[in-house]
């Protein structure tokens, strides 16, 4: 009962400082509220972020390997030229691999191309060609809003089929009928038999929304799969018990027998994994998150400051009321908690106004960007936490001074 009366009459006296005090108390919880906007402000944007990686990691399949020409994140020690003289992965070799590899739970090659899309007067530049194998389906996760994907034999025979991303839909078919219209790429036609749910942006580059997806084998008409300009490479996803690293070790081992690699021949394929990207973007993440801390550091430092002069001013001119508590019997510990607790409830009403601008400038953000920036449960704590200690340090050494205060001069000294 005692604490809470403290806190009760502690918060009451941080509003009376605020309300008789106003300039002084506003500048002074300034940085308070501007460092703890800085800090919570970043978390928010790296949470989210962190977020929608994982997403785009879930789609790209945590359990894929990509048997590719270049690596992912750059050539290391390894020279540059060597990777140009490698052969890009071929169509046989995935059917080689769908036969020798054991622990796979499916096998794709995949092309890219960019090309103009048609329907009628409507018109898509540039947009994503992507030939795939039957067992696509199977190692990437898609939604599809309408229609379906292709059958086996649809696949096999290489139907001029296709299956649409949703900003391909809508600017090719304005109406949304584009289930079993016809479009034209490259002069041949195309029956759309689906459309992809719309995904937004990825910052894995693997949002399904501007690619036109055909089967391979109908690809395999029109474009030379054994061209670098295609970019294909073959997919191979791990069966559900199997890791990765047992799964990479197979298939490096198969693609070596496939290409009659000698025993001290060097690898002339990369193995890519979705890791590798998600490593680099959490490196980025977490100097973005010590940037916010630095930002923030120095205005809650400011902070801090201020609201330690705003203690030994309100110590200051309320010495004769502590020489009265004092002379009444209070013990030292509870003048210091009475003023610590004060400190805290300052600091607090400042961090607080900097987490209410967080959440609306990111509901703002989130109402017209449509990013799913949200300020988080456990963003509100950590304000709420580091707050309580900026209160805690920067009105300690006031409390103790208030609490070291000799009664009778302290009345004295107030009279």
């Amino acid at each position: 009962m005692l604490v809470f009366k403290l806190i009760k009459e502690s918060f009451k006296f941080a509003i009376h400082a605020l309300v008789v005090n106003k300039l002084r108390t506003i500048l002074s919880l300034l940085g308070v509220t501007i460092g703890i906007f800085l800090v919570i402000a970043v978390f928010t944007v790296v949470d989210t972020l962190e977020r929608n990686v994982k997403q785009d990691v879930a789609a790209l399949g945590d359990n894929v390997i990509y048997v590719q020409k270049w690596p992912w994140g750059g050539s290391g020690d390894y020279p540059w030229w060597k990777y140009f003289k490698r052969p890009v992965p071929l169509k046989s070799e995935m059917k080689d691999l769908q036969n020798r590899l054991q622990l796979e739970d499916g096998v794709a090659f995949v092309m890219n191309v960019n090309r103009t899309l048609s329907q009628g007067n409507n018109s898509v530049s540039g947009a994503s060609i992507t030939g795939a194998s039957h067992d696509y389906a199977r190692i990437v996760s898609f939604e599809l809003s309408q229609g379906r994907y292709f059958t086996e034999s649809e696949s096999n025979s290489g139907k001029p089929l296709t299956i649409l991303g949703s900003s391909l839909a809508e600017g090719l078919f304005p109406d949304g009928n584009a289930i079993g219209q016809s479009i034209k790429m490259m002069g041949r036609k195309l029956t759309v038999i689906g459309v992809f749910e719309e995904m937004g942006s990825s910052m894995l580059g693997n949002s399904t929304d501007e690619i036109a997806l055909v089967p391979l084998n109908f690809a395999e008409k029109i474009f030379d799969l054994r061209s670098e300009s295609v970019g294909g490479f073959i997919m191979v996803k791990a069966k559900s018990n199997i890791s990765i690293d047992q799964l990479k070790d197979e298939v490096q081992g198969e693609m070596r027998a496939i290409r009659r690699l000698k025993p001290s021949a060097d690898d002339d394929f990369s193995l890519n994994e979705v890791s590798v990207l998600s490593a680099g973007l959490e490196a980025s993440f977490s100097a973005l998150s010590i940037a916010g801390w630095i930002m923030g550091g120095f205005s809650i430092l400011v902070g801090g400051f201020g609201i330690a002069n705003i203690m030994f001013v309100s110590v200051k001119e309320r010495t004769n009321q502590i020489g009265i508590q004092k002379s009444l019997g209070a013990k030292n510990y509870f003048i210091l908690l009475q003023f610590l607790f004060e400190a805290v409830s300052l600091c607090l009403i400042g961090g607080g106004v900097g987490l209410l601008m967080v959440a609306g400038i990111s509901g703002i953000v989130d109402a017209v960007f449509d990013l799913g920036l949200k300020l988080s449960l456990g963003n509100i704590f950590l304000g709420l936490i580091v707050s309580i200690l900026i209160g805690l340090v920067s009105g300690l050494v006031p409390s103790y001074s208030a609490a070291k205060l000799d009664p009778v001069e302290a009345i004295r000294t107030g009279i």
